[in-house]
């Protein structure tokens, strides 16, 4: 039980850090969220927007996070 709760205490910590973050970018005006490659489409009645460019940005960084912390592990 004892280590379920570190990793929820852990997974808190990354998206206090991860929430921190955003909110940098976002008063230093980095156009997180209208990167090139995002989708979108405004029509009369409708609008559309996938963040596409945005999510490969986000894969890219959590792949090399993610290797690096494995690469500590051993």
């Amino acid at each position: 039980m004892a280590e379920i709760g570190k990793i929820i205490v852990l997974l808190g910590a990354i998206l206090v850090i991860v929430g921190l973050l955003l909110v940098a970018l976002g008063r230093f005006n980095v156009p997180v969220g209208h990167l090139p490659g995002d989708i979108s489409y405004r029509g009369k009645n409708f609008a559309f927007y996938f963040p596409l460019g945005t999510s490969i940005l986000i894969s890219i960084i959590l792949s090399l996070v993610f290797y690096f912390f494995s690469r500590l592990r051993r």
